[in-house]
């Protein structure tokens, strides 16, 4: 009987044992950061090429070719992008999805306030105080994740933002010169920037949208929106007329190409927040900035490169480094969740306060 006994235990530990979750091996576990690392690395490449591409397109559109309707490009951009997103949806590669009516329309509102806010700002405000502006979107930011999610910053995270903000001010900032109306262009610049960056993600987590699914929503409304508003905007801002513009073939063969690029610029911009979070995307962005001066120093001429802007230049890209390495770090970035206390917890008289650290951002 003793020998039974023995044998039904051991069945039954052998049940257990068989019924027990495995935990994935070492190997799948190494492959499967491998391949995050990879993809996350592919999505970067994927903006800073779109990126770069776009702004020496439309350097060349608007410096050289006299085209400076921004605000009315843009609204072709985003038509662009929707009928790329209309084809998606028709070959079934973009799925059905929800987002709310009261959401799209605070969206598009930070959206297209950005635009618009940042041609203002170049306008009214000297080049240097501008790029100041574009900076402080970092800090804002910040600040919005520390507020809304709950976010908690190393020190090392930390210092490498102010590293990398330091640097590109080094490498960009010449004349700095502040009038009223061109501060709060600025302000209105930055705060409808940091919240349509920020809403992206939000609206990403909160109702499970991927990028293309993202788009499909916002880009057909900004589109309608800046191509009806655009043209008095850049009449505002020019005095000029779009409709009266000379369109040469080169200027429609350079405004095709602009419209081409920028659905990567606006799809790799969700893929990119999606993926990261926005404070990631301006800090690792900058690296667009450094290229641009370099390219810009390459293929339109030396002027202006000098000792203190290859210096600002290494500074941030040491800062960019030390950001992306101190952020994967435990602890360098993590959102704070706040939990209620179970029954068990409650008996043991643990305080109703107490957080944990849920997950890595």
């Amino acid at each position: 009987m003793a020998r039974g006994g023995g044998e039904n235990e051991g069945e039954e530990e052998g049940a257990r044992a068989f019924h027990r979750p495995r935990r994935p091996a070492p190997e799948q576990r190494g492959s499967k950061a491998e391949r995050k690392a990879v993809l996350d690395a592919g999505a970067w490449m994927f903006n800073v090429v779109t990126s770069v591409g776009i702004i020496m397109v439309n350097k060349a559109l608007m410096a050289t070719h006299g085209f400076s309707f921004a605000t009315t490009l843009t609204g072709l951009h985003f038509a662009t992008t929707t009928l790329m997103t209309l084809i998606m949806k028709w070959l079934g590669h973009i799925q059905p999805s929800y987002l709310p009516f009261p959401e799209l329309v605070k969206f598009v509102f930070f959206a297209n306030l950005s635009i618009v806010g940042m041609n203002v700002s170049l306008m009214w405000n000297s080049v240097g105080f501008y790029q100041i502006a574009k900076l402080c979107i970092i800090p804002v930011l910040c600040l919005l994740e520390i507020l809304f999610d709950k976010v908690r910053y190393s020190r090392n995270t930390k210092l490498s933002i102010v590293l990398v903000l330091v640097g590109v001010a080094v490498c960009t900032v010449t004349d700095v010169s502040v009038n009223s109306k061109g501060l709060l262009a600025a302000i209105i610049a930055v705060w409808s920037t940091a919240l349509q960056q920020h809403y992206v993600h939000l609206l990403q987590r909160k109702y499970s949208l991927g990028s293309f699914n993202l788009l499909g929503h916002t880009a057909p409304a900004q589109a309608a929106s800046l191509l009806i508003l655009g043209p008095f905007v850049d009449f505002w801002l020019t005095n000029r007329r779009v409709d009266t513009f000379n369109y040469t073939t080169i200027v429609t063969f350079f405004m095709v190409l602009s419209c081409t690029i920028a659905v990567g610029t606006n799809l790799s911009q969700f893929i990119c927040i999606g993926r990261f979070t926005a404070v990631s995307f301006q800090v690792l962005g900058h690296m667009k900035t450094i290229l641009v001066l370099s390219l810009g120093f390459l293929f339109f001429g030396k002027e202006g490169l000098n000792f203190h802007v290859v210096f600002g230049m290494i500074l941030a890209v040491i800062g960019m480094i030390w950001y992306g390495n101190a952020s994967s770090k435990p602890g360098g970035k993590e959102r704070q969740v706040y939990s209620a206390p179970s029954e068990k917890t409650q008996k043991h008289g643990m305080s109703s306060s107490q957080s944990e650290i849920d997950q890595k951002v």
